[in-house]
């Protein structure tokens, strides 16, 4: 590989007021100076243009972890963060020939150009981050189809897909420390620009659909005045005005590598990361990535409201966790839909919702009406979930729940009806993660300590029953603990014990019996319909359901109203509904 030295000259016509006052013409031509390597050996692809490595990979990768701390993300994918941290170290970077060849394979509309820059990138994600790649191709699935149809409509080039990945990480959530929000992170302005609301109820930023349709609309009238992907996706990322000052200080020269230095620094990283992002998402199982998938899958359906909910309406009458309803919904920015007869608002629930939500939904709009909307008005919004201030501690009871495997913070929040940022405040936290046995402090309604006190005591599935109650209605006689738990039967609690013990006494070359006995491992209730089976080790959901032909693993969690997969531990009894 031969090194070639090319200096981009300004010309002389182009006064220098243009590019600022007292700066001198040999800076300019400095700055605009790139060093370039020709490829002979590949056929002449594309120029190799040697950019320095300016570690500009920190902002990618805190938009990963950042998406990783999602609610559903957290829920629906079965995440070990210590199998995430140490993904550093775990593969190897290939030559660069090889690269090289796989980005020149892909037809793309899109120039793929390599560099030290680019493959810096690469190798963050298929080296650093392959765990949170694979979670991004599981979320990809989801959300391509999405984006392909906007691209289609508009009729652009169906590889500008990939950069949510580079804006957003996937992630609806998002929101940068420049407060550019959503999947396709619009700055406030540019999302009134394309006619997106934004008040204090709804920002439809957040709206992957509505925020999709408008950030093709921008890449195309970008593509119009630029008539160059490289310099449309700079201008996405940093404004027209920032490239057009990029473009001038460089003689005019419309090339996104040539006008690199003048670039903001993120936008540096911008056009590379992205390249990088299509290399991934195409060649992710060369690097032995796979796409994770949804332990349990949120196949959902849309509804249109015409009337003011909120959405503890619809978690505590249902029994659907509020924080899966935000995560669904994540244009609502104070847990209220501000719907009216004159304007319809879309509320999206998970398909095995919807009945449930159609059955009840006068019951739904109904409970604790008065309190969320007196006098049928949107009143006090600052006390609902979006405020910016935590809650008062003042005429609370303080109690502590100890953190116990599977948890996580959104859960937490929902079994003691808080929000997730009063736990943080509360406990002097600056992120969502705990860890095993951390005592949090929670504070709930005064005189209501007794009750929530017994949560950090209950089951998992106990904890997720608990979210239909609302402890206000709760007997005193509930309260001080003196009622007695159901159970099943006691001659069949005894034979599921005994059936236990004989599978303990089987040994591993008995696997064959162990199996049968593991699909026996329950018993017929007193109705003759149901059997009852206890989870071993290495079970899921899924396995659990194979073991049942005919029986899925969405009717198992149905059945025994269990919301989060993650929650299934070794000893616990499912009640089963074998199929004929």
């Amino acid at each position: 590989m031969r090194i070639l030295q090319l200096s981009v000259i300004l010309l002389t016509t182009i006064g220098l007021n243009t590019f600022g006052s007292g700066l001198r013409k040999e800076n300019l031509r400095k700055a605009c100076t790139i060093n370039i390597s020709s490829l002979d050996t590949l056929n002449g692809y594309e120029k190799y243009y040697q950019i320095p490595d300016e570690n500009l990979n920190k902002y990618f990768s805190d938009k990963l972890d950042s998406m990783v701390k999602s609610w559903y993300v957290q829920n629906a994918f079965l995440l070990d963060s210590t199998e995430l941290a140490e993904a550093d170290t775990l593969k190897q970077t290939l030559p660069d020939s090889i690269y090289i060849q796989r980005l020149q394979s892909m037809q793309s509309a899109v120039s793929l150009s390599y560099n030290n820059t680019v493959k810096n990138f690469i190798t963050m994600y298929t080296v650093r981050k392959p765990k949170q790649v694979a979670i991004m191709l599981g979320l990809a699935n989801y959300y391509f189809p999405m984006f392909e149809e906007a691209l289609a409509k508009y009729g652009l080039p169906m590889e500008l897909k990939y950069l949510p990945i580079i804006e957003s990480a996937l992630n609806p959530g998002a929101n940068s420390s420049a407060s550019a929000i959503g999947l396709w992170q619009f700055m406030y302005s540019t999302g009134k620009m394309y006619k997106l609301e934004i008040s204090t109820f709804v920002d439809e930023r957040r709206d992957p659909l509505k925020a999709t349709d408008a950030a093709v609309r921008y890449l195309r009238d970008l593509y119009n005045i630029y008539k160059d992907w490289h310099l449309v996706i700079a201008a996405y990322n940093c404004g027209p005005g920032n490239v057009n000052k990029a473009i001038k200080r460089c003689g005019d020269a419309k090339d996104y590598w040539k006008i690199y230095y003048k670039l903001p620094k993120e936008t540096r990283g911008y056009v590379p990361a992205y390249i990088a992002a299509n290399y991934v998402m195409n060649f992710y199982q060369s690097h032995n990535i796979y796409p994770k998938t949804p332990d349990f899958p949120i196949i959902t359906d849309t509804l249109m409201i015409n009337d003011y909910l909120q959405f503890t309406q619809i978690a505590e009458v249902i029994g659907i966790p509020i924080e899966q309803i935000r995560s669904l919904n994540p244009q609502y920015r104070r847990d209220i839909i501000p719907a009216s007869k004159d304007r319809r608002y879309a509320l999206v629930l998970p398909q095995d919702q919807v009945s449930a939500y159609l059955e009840n939904e006068s019951t739904i709009h109904d409970h604790r009406r008065s309190e969320f909307f007196p006098n049928n008005e949107i009143i006090n919004p600052q006390d609902n979930y979006a405020r910016q201030s935590p809650s008062d501690i003042k005429g609370r009871d303080k109690i502590f729940y100890t953190v116990k495997s599977g948890d996580n913070l959104g859960k937490i929040a929902a079994w003691y009806k808080v929000h997730s940022s009063d736990l943080k405040y509360w406990n002097k936290m600056h992120n969502n993660f705990i860890k095993l046995g951390q005592k949090l402090a929670v504070y709930v309604p005064e005189g209501q300590g007794t009750y929530y006190g017994k949560i950090s005591k209950m089951s998992n599935a106990e904890k997720q029953k608990s979210l239909k109650r609302n402890p206000e209605t709760i007997s005193k006689q509930n309260i001080a603990g003196t009622s007695k738990p159901t159970v099943v039967n006691e001659k069949t609690e005894t034979k599921v014990k005994a059936v236990n013990i004989e599978e303990n006494k089987l040994t591993a070359s008995d696997s064959e019996k162990k199996d049968t006995i593991a699909q026996k491992n329950s018993t017929q209730t007193t109705n003759n319909e149901f059997v009852l089976y206890t989870v071993q080790k290495g079970d899921n959901f899924w396995t659990i359901a194979k073991k049942f032909p005919g029986v899925s693993n969405d009717e198992i969690m149905r059945l025994n109203q269990i919301k989060e997969a993650r929650s299934l531990r070794i000893g616990q009894i499912l009640k089963i509904l074998p199929k004929a």
